[in-house]
């Protein structure tokens, strides 16, 4: 008989896997709550159109595609930032500026797998719309440096490279060069740390040789890594724009040192992310080891709500996968042991005994309690052994005895201690030993 598995890249969460999971996520929601985001989620199946709107037609390589059973050309979601930017366009009139929402969704991508990489993920994506100034990307930093010291990180694990789409455009047109050729500076500059000088392929064959002069410019303002770096480079460029920009510099560092972020971000101009809708500062959040794919990523977008057809709308976000994140949290061992599924295993004599039983299991579980029992009359020594290898700590024992005094007994399987309670007083006794210490 033939035997199935799970299509490649596709995960599976065994319980173990989810629980883990639930915890990335329960700590992602803690700090987006914290710094007064809400929560939205959107449909997993969109237009086709929707992702050719943002990123033209050679998105579809990397897409589930399909045309589904009523004609319409869609795909399974590969990021959420096209579909937040159609919810806010369609609501925009009635929604209170700033707009700051946050999503913890699962995307698709039909691309090569490689660690910390499949072809679903969970995601989470935080975004502010409606403020054009560097409160929103003093906000988000903040945010993503929380999202991940929740878990126990520091700055000795992780760093937030900050870059500038503008201040790039802006120096490169004070060295003469038009928009289709910063297009294409930016472009290399994205692949460089990987290809080195073959990132400049491209640039080469569409425009012809960088000039070496040029080059060496080029290379030495992505080789920035200090405000102070950076304010001595353009010393001498008096632009106005320019200049403000770097204006814009100060405060936004600025703001993150008077949260007490310096420690995790540095300034990377060799930071420009390759996506083109972004349109100022951006940043990468990666660790400090070098060892796995960048951990996060964002920046500026205040073209895209209007690119889909809505009124244009500043907007800043980032999005941070599980993947690569679980990867970091287990190397430094940050991952929780997953407890047992089970807190109280009762002990069940006969059917009278099962019959009070389930009343007092009724209302432990109504209290919030994790309560199981056997669904079988088995024999007492195995029901102690199911007890212990459910990982319970205390065990309610309903025997002939006890069901003739009212009373039921509860057993520390710590440490084997007995005592007995009247009926009435179960919930109350539970409640005693898990507030007490004993059970730890």
């Amino acid at each position: 008989m033939a035997q199935f598995q799970s299509l490649p890249g596709f995960r599976e969460f065994y319980p173990d896997a989810l629980a883990r999971r639930n915890h990335v996520f329960r700590g992602w929601r803690r700090a987006a709550h914290a710094y007064g985001f809400s929560e939205y989620d959107a449909p997993v199946l969109e237009p086709l159109d929707l992702y050719r709107a943002k990123s033209g037609d050679e998105i579809e390589a990397q897409l589930f595609s399909f045309t589904d059973k009523g004609g319409r050309e869609v795909a399974l979601r590969p990021e959420m930032t096209p579909t937040v930017c159609r919810l806010v366009g369609e609501k925009a009139n009635a929604l209170k500026r700033p707009i700051k929402w946050f999503s913890i969704g699962e995307f698709y991508r039909y691309e090569r797998m490689q660690k910390g990489r499949g072809r679903c993920f969970f995601q989470l994506n935080a975004d502010i719309f409606g403020e054009p100034g560097i409160e929103a990307e003093t906000e988000l930093i903040a945010l993503l440096v929380e999202c991940l010291r929740g878990f126990g990180l520091g700055a000795e694990d992780f760093y937030v490279r900050l870059s500038d789409r503008n201040l790039w455009f802006y120096y490169l047109e004070t060295l003469g060069l038009d928009e289709a050729r910063i297009g294409g500076i930016l472009g290399a500059v994205d692949r460089y740390e990987k290809l080195g000088d073959d990132a400049f392929k491209d640039y080469a064959t569409q425009f012809g040789p960088l000039d070496d002069g040029l080059k060496a410019k080029v290379l030495a303002f992505l080789g920035i890594k200090t405000l102070a770096s950076l304010e001595a480079t353009l010393s001498d460029i008096t632009t106005e724009k320019l200049q403000a920009r770097l204006g814009d510099w100060r405060r936004l560092l600025a703001n993150l040192a008077d949260m007490g972020l310096a420690d995790f971000v540095s300034v990377d101009l060799g930071v420009v992310r390759g996506l083109a809708y972004y349109t100022g500062f951006v940043f990468e959040a990666f660790d400090r080891k070098g060892d796995l794919r960048a951990l996060a990523g964002g920046g500026r977008y205040d073209t895209l709500v209007g690119k889909l057809g809505y009124n244009e709308m500043p907007a800043v976000g980032f999005g941070m996968g599980d993947m690569t994140f679980a990867l970091l949290l287990e190397q430094r061992g940050l991952l929780p042991a997953v407890g047992p599924a089970t807190e109280v295993y009762v002990v069940i004599g006969g059917a009278a005994e099962r019959s009070a039983a389930f009343a007092d299991i009724a209302g432990l579980r109504s209290a919030g309690y994790r309560v199981d029992y056997p669904l079988k009359e088995i024999a007492f020594g195995k029901q102690f052994k199911a007890a212990a290898e459910s990982g319970a700590k205390l065990a309610l024992i309903y025997g002939g005895d006890e069901l003739a005094k009212g009373v039921v007994k509860l057993r520390d399987l710590t440490d084997r201690s007995e005592h007995e309670v009247p009926r009435a007083a179960v919930v109350e006794a539970v409640r005693d030993y898990f507030t007490s210490g004993r059970s730890a």
